[in-house]
């Protein structure tokens, strides 16, 4: 029988090899396709380019987290590095939100002053986008999607691909009715792509770095589960948040029984509460002070 630590090993390897994979995919037809914008004058395909070059480098910023999340923690860094992908996640983001200002400021002069753009070379390179972002997104679905980190990847080829498909129509508009400004709305359409890829990024991020509550978690649900632990009178100071993805944390201050100081029963009590959390809310790094009712009077700073 393998042994836990191999298997999580075997699966960060497996999930490399397809970031990698996919990586290299995206990568190569970003040049194709910014080559292939300046041959044809397309907007479109620049705001494809443009969106595809951020998921590509949200590829390596998921490539490159993989390897963070293995390295041991310090005394500095107690978490380890495990939150640099929360961070690069936050920069994709911002990233995102100004390549669609300035796509939505050129493809709004294109509108007033449309532009002669190849239909032929769109339709082209738009179908081999098509074909790419599919490579890349079937390389992807074969990892561990329970990955947050894999399945971030997977979403933003997601996106691509629905944007190398309006691009696509874009460019079959143009050579049969010759309507120019279909490469600026097809560009458009890619920016509101961009902006919702921005704004999940943007938030699920903030949230992170803002240590706020994780979304599946329900505080008062917590302090009623652990209130019906034996001996437990009270939970004061509690507080969640996520360290990184896939990893939730929780700490409180719990009050019980004076006696068991005495008696010895605080270990049980612990074990308890730290199974109800694993058990009921899926929170398996979890810190408790335990506190006697007398202790409560003159506690500093609680809330």
């Amino acid at each position: 029988m393998s042994k836990p630590g191999h298997d999580h090993l075997a699966s960060v390897s497996k999930d490399a090899r397809a970031l990698r994979v996919a990586l290299v995919v995206l990568g190569c037809f970003v040049v194709v396709e910014v080559s292939a914008a300046l041959l044809a004058h397309s907007l479109a395909l620049f705001a494809d380019a443009g969106h595809l070059l951020v998921d590509a480098g949200a590829l390596g910023v998921s490539l490159w987290a993989l390897r963070l999340a293995t390295r041991p923690v310090t005394t500095d860094l107690t978490f380890g590095l495990k939150r640099a992908e929360i961070l690069a996640a936050a920069l994709n983001g911002v990233t995102l939100l100004v390549i669609s200002l300035v796509v939505t400021y050129e493809a709004i002069g294109r509108l007033v002053h449309p532009h002669q753009v190849h239909g032929g070379v769109v339709i082209v390179v738009a179908i081999v986008g098509v074909g790419a972002n599919l490579l890349a997104a079937r390389v992807l679905a074969k990892s561990s999607r329970s990955s947050l980190n894999v399945e971030g990847s997977y979403r933003h080829v997601l996106t691509d691909l629905y944007a190398f498909l309006a691009t696509l129509v874009a460019g079959l508009v143009i050579v049969t009715t010759h309507f120019e400004r279909a490469d600026a709305l097809a560009s458009l359409l890619v920016v509101a792509l961009m902006v919702k890829a921005a704004y999940e990024l943007l938030r699920a991020s903030g949230t992170i770095l803002l240590e706020a509550t994780p979304a599946n978690v329900n505080l008062e649900d917590v302090r009623t589960h652990l209130l019906e632990v034996e001996h437990v009178r009270s939970v004061h100071d509690l507080h969640a948040w996520t360290v990184t993805s896939n990893l939730p944390a929780l700490m409180a201050h719990v009050v019980v029984d004076d006696a068991c100081f005495q008696e010895g029963c605080v270990p049980r009590i612990l074990d308890e509460l730290q199974s109800c959390l694993g058990g009921h809310f899926d929170i398996e790094h979890s810190t408790f002070q335990m506190e006697p009712s007398s202790h409560l009077g003159h506690e500093l700073g609680s809330h």
